[in-house]
C-alpha cells in the first residue's frame, strides 16, 4: 500500500518526534523539532552539538521506500551549510524497528572525522 502525502508526511513528524525525545533524554534536554525555514533549512532538530562543541545537523527520513543515502547525504549537507554546522548527518527509519536509538545514522567519513575529532577536515583531500 502506498502512502497518501497527508499519511507520509503525519509518519515523518512521528518518527522526528521519537527521535528528538529519545535525544534530549539521553543528550541534551535542549534539543528539539524546530520551525521549518524553507530553503534554509537547518535540519530536523536544534541544540545538537558535538563533544567539542560544534554544531551537528540531523536530517530525520521516514521513508516508504528504498534507502537514498546518496541524496539524503547532499541534504544534509546543505543544510550543514545553511547552519554553518560542523557535522551533517541522517537519521534513516529502519521498518519495522519503532525503537529510536535502534535507527540507522548515515554520514561521510569527513563528517564522522569532524565529529571525532571538533575539527572539518579540508573537502580537498
Amino acid at each position: 500500500m502506498t502512502r497518501s502525502r497527508a499519511s507520509a508526511k503525519a509518519a515523518g513528524t512521528r518518527f522526528e518526534t521519537s527521535i528528538a525525545a529519545y535525544l534530549a533524554e539521553r543528550v541534551d534536554d535542549r534539543i528539539e523539532r524546530p520551525a521549518r525555514n524553507g530553503a534554509l533549512d537547518r535540519g530536523d532538530f536544534s541544540g545538537i552539538r558535538a563533544p567539542g562543541g560544534g554544531r551537528t545537523v540531523l536530517e530525520a527520513k521516514d521513508y516508504g521506500g528504498r534507502l537514498q543515502p546518496g541524496p539524503w547525504i547532499c541534504e544534509a549537507e546543505k543544510e550543514r551549510g545553511n547552519d554553518d554546522a560542523l557535522v551533517g548527518a541522517v537519521v534513516a527509519k529502519r521498518r519495522g524497528i519503532t525503537d529510536p536509538g535502534a535507527q540507522f545514522v548515515l554520514m561521510t567519513v569527513r563528517d564522522l572525522v569532524a565529529l571525532l575529532t571538533g575539527h572539518r577536515p579540508d573537502e580537498s583531500t
